[in-house]
């Protein structure tokens, strides 16, 4: 049986459970340590039977393991395979997603890459059945994601980008543009857009070119959002800890609008200065990309995997009632 788990980073969510495992034996283990310096062992017994306290651990355990079950249905746990009949109407929608060293710069924080990646994320909440593929470039652009509705499997991949995820450094926009519109699978014109995200340095790669001929020969808008800070930038961080010098003096990495303004407007789309601040993908998508033209694509079937969070979900209520309805002694022990 295949799983499959739409958000597999929030399985991390799972140390805070076991922080909070450890917090409660440290708490047990104290209450008893003040109970023996209070009382005698005689007299302990009597004011706090060993059901008593094995009745606590109890509940504690109860509580977490809920946790733990919460954490699990977060993730999204899939398994369970069925078709379904898909007919679609919408546009092909190809982002490039910048992964040089200087989007480490934590001038959008916690990183302009990291900021990125979650506002695709959020633009994936809003796409309407429309397919959407993913090119990270830095020095060489590389496909890591060709055109799909299956947004549970994009977000797995998106999950492993990071900076340097291309083969090469450096920044090179027109070379990523080229591999994005050479990527859409049939040669119909319009209805196809391509999102660069950038901080819009470039190598001499010929981008506004790039970005005019998708346009003339393709019909293929290209969308520009510019992050980081355009004034004074931000030092880039490195493995180590440090930053990155050149020649003895700390790299300071600037937005670069002009650069992404002249791509847009050759390439028939829009510019968006996102700056230091949120991208709001999903926003930008509504009021600027969701205005193009869509066709209807064949109907096919769809190979789907059943959600399960529910019984996780289930579960952890269950475990809740059932600590809810534990009290605090045996039934029938009076607290006087």
């Amino acid at each position: 049986m295949e799983l499959r788990l739409d958000n597999l980073s929030l399985l991390h969510l799972l140390w805070a459970v076991a922080g909070l495992a450890g917090l409660a034996v440290y708490g047990f283990e104290r209450r008893q340590r003040a109970l023996r310096t209070f009382a005698s062992a005689n007299l302990l017994g009597a004011l706090v039977p060993d059901a008593c306290f094995r009745r606590h651990v109890a509940r504690a355990a109860l509580v977490l393991l809920a946790l733990a079950l919460v954490v699990g249905a977060l993730i999204g746990p899939r398994w369970g395979v069925y078709w379904e009949d898909v007919q679609r109407k919408g546009v092909d929608l190809m982002i490039c997603l910048d992964v040089s060293r200087s989007m480490s710069a934590r001038d959008v924080p916690p990183s302009r890459l990291e900021r990125a990646k979650q506002d695709i994320r959020d633009l994936l909440s809003v796409l309407p059945g429309d397919r959407v593929g993913l090119v990270v470039f830095a020095g060489l652009p590389v496909l890591k994601c060709p055109l799909t509705i299956d947004y549970g499997f994009y977000r797995m991949v998106l999950d492993d980008v990071e900076v340097n995820a291309a083969s090469r450094g450096g920044t090179n926009l027109g070379d990523a543009i080229r591999v994005a519109a050479s990527s859409f699978d049939d040669a119909i014109r319009n209805h196809k857009a391509i999102v660069l995200v950038s901080d819009g340095e470039d190598q001499e790669s010929y981008p506004v070119e790039a970005a005019e001929k998708a346009w003339e020969e393709q019909g293929i808008r290209v969308f520009t959002i510019g992050l980081g800070d355009r004034s004074q930038g931000s030092r880039i961080p490195t493995p180590d800890g440090g930053y990155m010098m050149h020649d003895g003096q700390q790299v300071w990495s600037k937005m670069n609008p002009e650069c992404l303004q002249q791509i847009a407007l050759a390439g028939g789309g829009a510019y968006v200065p996102a700056g230091t601040a949120s991208i709001d993908l999903d926003r930008i998508y509504q009021e600027k990309i969701a205005t193009i033209e869509k066709r209807e694509f064949e109907a096919k079937k769809v190979q789907r995997f059943r959600a399960r969070f529910q019984y996780f979900v289930a579960a952890a209520l269950a475990l809740l009632m059932i600590e809810t309805l534990m009290g605090e002694v045996r039934p029938g022990v009076s607290r006087s």
